[in-house]
């Protein structure tokens, strides 16, 4: 065979196209359970992280188990299903795509232990999901049990700008939410995201300065995501 012919040389590029995508194809098989079970872990971490208790990835699932006691899933203001698993599982990025009152959403409910470990306080979940600037952002918002008043929330982003939009997973935004309200007198509020510097009372927080696009993002998704959930409480 002549090596320095060109038959030879598109032979062996064909080869080895093939034989790498061959391997590249295995161990993306390979990891993809991998991957999945990294990625549920990260969003049982996320949805423990929003009424304080914090666990490495690797404790997610056991403690998740412990905390969260049920999970329902929500259509109309009603509960339509308490299967735990389908809750955990439905895709917020495709269910907010429906109306609020046609599309099914999950429902956490968490009972976390007091210091003592005597007693469990118990708290409400919710899931979030929007747009940023460049790409979807996420999150939970915890309730306590009236259902109205938040106990904490995270967020988390797909590639919003470092240093601007991408605050929103930092403690000087998340920090602001323990305390505010969805609901008042048993009318949907939302909790919205002003310039910063100008919030004030129940139902508003300091959006990122120069992130504009991305609190605007983040206060839409609230107002969109919350409402299925008032109408749930006022109905309980």
């Amino acid at each position: 065979m002549n090596v320095n012919s060109n038959g030879y040389t598109y032979t062996f590029a064909t080869v080895m196209v093939i034989v790498v995508a061959v391997l590249l194809s295995s161990a993306s098989l390979g990891l993809k359970s991998k991957q999945a079970s990294n990625v549920k872990q990260e969003k049982m971490q996320s949805i423990l992280a929003s009424v304080g208790v914090e666990v490495d990835r690797s404790e997610a699932e056991a403690t998740y188990i412990e905390v969260i006691d049920s999970v329902y899933t929500i259509k109309g203001g009603k509960e339509v299903s308490k299967d735990r698993e389908a809750g955990f599982n439905i895709d917020m990025a495709a269910a907010v795509k429906a109306s609020n009152n046609e599309r099914e959403v999950p429902l956490y409910f968490a009972k976390v232990p007091n210091k003592n470990n005597e007693d469990v306080t118990r708290y409400f979940i919710i899931p979030m999901r929007g747009k940023g600037l460049w790409g979807p952002v996420w999150g939970f918002v915890s309730l306590e049990a009236d259902g109205n008043t938040v106990v904490g929330a995270n967020f988390g982003h797909k590639s919003e700008t470092p240093g601007l939009g991408a605050e929103i997973t930092t403690p000087m935004f998340t920090d602001q939410f323990p305390g505010k309200k969805i609901s008042e007198a048993g009318v949907f509020q939302s909790i919205s995201v002003v310039k910063q510097g100008t919030s004030s009372g129940d139902y508003a927080v300091d959006g990122i300065s120069g992130g504009t696009i991305t609190s605007n993002g983040v206060n839409d998704m609230l107002a969109d995501c919350l409402a299925p959930y008032a109408e749930y409480f006022k109905n309980r």
